[in-house]
């Protein structure tokens, strides 16, 4: 299995969004933005964190903690600790192949998570849409 883009995409505004919740509550940035100060000449992008997206791949992640446990511990390793692939390989006694296989199969197993979500949104927007009299 290889990783998903969009899933890694997601997963890092995920991350981003909880370390400023961690920090500041709701995800939002501690510090405004104009006291920002330049770093060695150069003007740093603050990270922009799409807060519903975050929410929704927050409700995803924590979907994966009651059936695969290993999956969200990986996830939270990598992503919210930040520790990297050896690290977590060590944290979790598992090899670093392992490791891999377990980020892939998260994204797979969001992938699926969010494509089931959007079914369940499309037929529940037929429902709730008027039907044409013929």
């Amino acid at each position: 299995m290889a990783r998903i883009d969009y899933i890694k995409y997601r997963l890092d505004n995920w991350a981003l969004w909880k370390v400023r919740e961690s920090s500041g509550g709701l995800g939002y940035a501690t510090q405004s933005v104009f006291l920002s100060e330049p770093v060695d000449g150069h003007k740093e992008l603050m990270g922009t964190i799409e807060e519903t997206d975050a929410v929704l791949t927050n409700q995803a992640v924590e979907s994966l903690r009651p059936a695969r446990q290993h999956l969200y511990s990986t996830l939270q390793l990598i992503y919210i600790d930040g520790i990297g692939i050896k690290a977590t390989a060590q944290r979790m006694g598992r090899a670093e192949s392992t490791i891999k296989a377990n980020l892939d199969a998260a994204d797979h197993a969001l992938s699926v998570w969010f494509s089931e979500r959007t079914e369940m949104a499309k037929a529940k927007d037929r429902l709730l849409r008027p039907q044409k009299v013929v």
